[in-house]
C-alpha cells in the first residue's frame, strides 16, 4: 500500500457537508448539497490545499455507527464530485463512527482515506458506547477489495470521555493502533477546534512508525509548531469564517494559511 502522508506535511481541508437527507436540518436539496460542496471544495484548490475530507457534521444529533443508507450514498454522492471537481485527493468520515459505512462509500466514489472512531480501545461518546472496530474494518476492507484505502485513527478522541480506559495512555492507545494495522493515527483536542496537546502529539509521534496526524485545533499562530512534529494537520474550523466549522470556506483564510505552510515546509 502507497501510504501517501508519511513525512509528506501534508494540509487536509476538511468540507462540511450540510445537512443530509433525514436529517433534522435536511433542507431538502440534494443538489444544492453537492453544489456547496464542490465549490468548498474548488476554493480549497484554488487556495493551494494539499488534500481534502468531507464529512457529516452538520447531521446533528448522530446516531451510534448505524446510519441509513441514504446517508452512505450521499456522502459517496458528494465524496465522488469534490474529488472529480478538484482531482484532489480525498478522504471521509461519517459520524458518528459510522466506519465501516465510510470505507463502503469511499470505494464506490474512488476516494483515498476514512477518518476511523473507536478504532482500538472503547470510549463514550455524545451518541453513547464506542467499541473497538479494528478487526471487523480491516476484514470489510479485504472483502470489498479497498485495500488501497487508507484508514487513518483517532487516539483518545475529541468530544468523549475516555473514563474506562483512564489506566491507558495516549501513547499505548496509539500503539495499540499500529498493532492493528491502522495506516495513520490522529491526535485532537477535547473538541473541535481546540488544540491538540503538543506534548501528546510529540510523544505519539515518536512511539510508532505510522503518520501521525493532528485533528482539531490548527490556526495559523499554532501551525509552525504542529508542522514541526506531525506528518499532516487536518484543518476545518480555522478555514472557515470567523473560525467557526458551521461556515463556508473563507479562501483568503486558506490562502494565508498555505503562504505559510510552503515556507514552512
Amino acid at each position: 500500500m502507497n501510504n501517501f502522508l508519511k513525512n509528506k506535511k501534508t494540509i487536509i481541508g476538511m468540507i462540511h457537508v450540510d445537512p443530509l437527507p433525514g436529517t433534522p436540518k435536511f433542507n431538502g436539496s440534494m443538489s444544492e448539497i453537492i453544489a456547496k460542496a464542490k465549490a468548498e471544495a474548488q476554493l480549497y484548490k484554488n487556495a493551494g490545499i494539499d488534500m481534502l475530507a468531507i464529512e457529516n457534521m452538520h447531521d446533528i444529533p448522530y446516531l451510534n455507527k448505524k446510519v441509513g443508507p441514504e446517508i452512505v450514498t450521499a456522502m459517496a454522492v458528494v465524496g465522488y464530485e469534490v474529488k472529480n471537481v478538484t482531482g484532489l485527493r480525498c478522504g471521509i468520515q461519517i459520524l458518528a463512527a459510522a466506519n465501516k459505512e465510510a470505507l463502503g462509500a469511499a470505494q464506490a466514489a474512488g476516494l483515498d482515506f476514512v477518518r476511523a472512531e473507536g478504532f482500538v480501545f472503547a470510549h463514550i461518546a455524545d451518541e453513547g458506547f464506542i467499541d473497538g472496530c479494528a478487526g471487523e474494518l480491516l476484514r470489510y476492507r479485504r472483502h470489498i477489495g479497498a485495500g488501497d484505502i487508507l484508514v487513518l485513527t483517532d487516539v483518545k478522541k475529541k468530544h468523549s470521555s475516555h473514563a474506562v480506559t483512564a489506566d491507558v495512555d495516549i501513547v499505548e492507545t496509539a500503539h495499540a493502533a499500529e498493532f492493528f494495522l491502522s495506516d495513520g493515527v490522529i491526535v485532537t483536542g477535547v473538541a473541535t477546534g481546540t488544540e491538540a496537546s503538543l506534548e501528546e502529539l510529540r510523544q505519539v509521534k515518536d512511539a510508532v512508525n505510522i503518520p501521525t496526524l493532528v485533528g482539531s485545533g490548527v490556526t495559523l499562530k499554532n501551525v509552525e509548531r504542529y508542522l514541526a512534529v506531525a506528518d499532516a494537520l487536518i484543518v476545518g474550523s480555522y478555514f472557515k469564517y470567523n473560525g467557526n466549522w458551521a461556515n463556508g470556506v473563507e479562501i483568503e483564510r486558506v490562502k494565508t494559511f498555505m503562504d505559510k505552510v510552503n515556507k514552512l515546509r
